[in-house]
C-alpha cells in the first residue's frame, strides 16, 4: 500500500501545502467548501495503488497553505495559475484534473482555459456551467427574490466568518454531517428570511453518518480553526469578479476526455442543472449519479468513486 506524504511548494507566488501518494501519470484533486486535501484521503491510496501520482493540495486560503488577505486574491484566474504553476513545480507537462464543489469548478475552467496542460477532467457536483448570461449575483437575486440563499449571505465580509468560526466543530458536524446551509430544498432554509445565518435552524446530527468520523470532524475542524473560514468565503465572493475576467467561459468547450459524479440526493442538484454541460463538454463519457448518496460524494462513497475514477483513467490514452 503506498505512503502518504506531505509537502510544500511554491506557486504563483504562494505556498501550497500538498498531500501525495504514488508515482506515474499525475492525478490532481481539488476539494471543495470548506474542505482540504484531507477529503480525498479515501481516493489518494487507491489512485497510487493503481500506478497514478495522486496530489491534493489544500487549495490557497485552507489548511496549511497560503492565505492571501485580499479579496481578489481568490479569483478563478488567480486559483488556475496556482494549478498551472503547481504542473510546473512537480515537473509535469500535464495532469488529469479532479474536482468536487468549487473545486469542480476550478477543474472545469482549468481544461476549458488550459487543455494544453490539463488532459482530461473529472467533476464531482458541481456540473459546467460556462457562464451565467448576467453577473451571478444578479442572476441570484432575480431567482431568488427576497428569499434566503447561501451565496449572498456569503458576499459581505465579517458576516458569515462570525457566525461560522463561532463554533467550528459545531459548524462541521451540521454542514458535514446533516442539512447543510446550501440546501435550498430543506425545511429550516426555505423558511429562513433576511438576516437569518447559514446555520439559522439547523441541527447537529446524532449520530453523525457512518462516512464521517470523530476523527474526520476533529481534522477539519483543526486545520480551520488555523485559516479560519475567510479565504474559502473569498471564493464566493469573486463570482462577479470571475464574470467579468473570463468572459471566454461563455463559448469555451472543453475538448478532453471528460466524467461528472453527483450523489442521487446531493442538494447542488436543485440549481446546478445538467444541459448546459453537454453542449460545453463533447467528450463528457458519463453522467454518474450514485443512489442515496448526497453532496460529500467522494468521502461518502468511496468505493464507487474509485471504481468509476479508475475506470476512466484506463480509459485514457497513454
Amino acid at each position: 500500500m503506498a505512503d502518504i506524504t506531505h509537502r510544500t511548494v511554491r506557486t504563483n507566488g504562494i505556498h501550497l501545502h500538498l498531500t501525495e501518494a504514488g508515482q506515474g501519470p499525475l492525478v490532481l484533486l481539488l476539494h471543495g467548501w470548506p474542505e482540504s486535501g484531507y477529503s480525498w484521503r479515501h481516493q489518494l491510496r487507491a489512485l497510487a495503488d493503481a500506478g497514478y501520482h495522486a496530489v491534493a493540495p489544500d487549495v490557497r486560503g485552507y489548511g496549511q497553505s497560503d492565505r492571501p488577505e485580499p479579496i481578489e486574491a481568490y479569483s478563478m484566474k488567480q486559483l488556475m495559475a496556482d494549478f498551472v504553476g503547481l504542473l510546473d513545480a512537480l515537473g509535469e507537462k500535464t495532469a488529469v484534473v479532479v474536482g468536487h464543489d468549487w473545486g469542480a469548478a476550478m477543474a472545469w475552467s482549468c481544461a476549458a482555459l488550459h487543455p494544453d496542460r490539463f488532459r482530461a477532467v473529472v467533476g464531482m457536483s458541481v456540473p459546467h456551467l460556462g457562464r451565467t448570461p448576467m453577473p451571478p449575483t444578479q442572476l441570484f437575486r432575480h431567482v431568488f427574490g427576497d428569499k434566503w440563499f447561501y451565496i449572498l449571505y456569503f458576499q459581505e465580509p465579517g458576516i458569515a466568518e462570525a457566525e461560522l468560526e463561532a463554533d467550528i466543530p459545531r459548524t462541521l458536524r451540521i454542514t458535514l454531517g446533516g442539512a447543510p446551509g446550501f440546501d435550498t430544498q430543506a425545511e429550516a432554509v426555505k423558511s429562513r428570511r433576511q438576516g437569518d445565518g447559514f446555520l439559522t435552524g439547523l441541527q447537529v446530527p446524532e449520530p453523525l453518518p457512518a462516512w464521517l468520523t470523530e476523527a474526520d470532524v476533529a481534522h477539519f475542524a483543526k486545520e480551520l480553526t488555523h485559516s479560519g473560514f475567510r479565504g474559502g468565503l473569498n471564493r464566493y465572493r469573486n463570482m462577479d469578479r470571475d464574470w467579468e475576467e473570463l468572459p471566454e467561459l461563455a463559448t469555451a468547450l472543453i475538448p478532453q476526455p471528460a466524467l461528472f459524479i453527483t450523489g442521487e440526493k446531493d442538494p447542488a442538484r436543485a440549481f446546478a442543472p445538467l444541459d448546459a454541460m453537454k453542449a460545453l463538454v463533447p467528450r463528457l463519457q458519463d453522467v454518474l449519479v450514485i443512489p442515496g448518496a448526497g453532496h460529500w460524494i467522494q468521502q461518502e462513497r468511496p468505493a464507487e468513486v474509485n471504481a468509476a475514477l479508475l475506470a476512466f483513467l484506463r480509459s485514457l490514452p497513454a
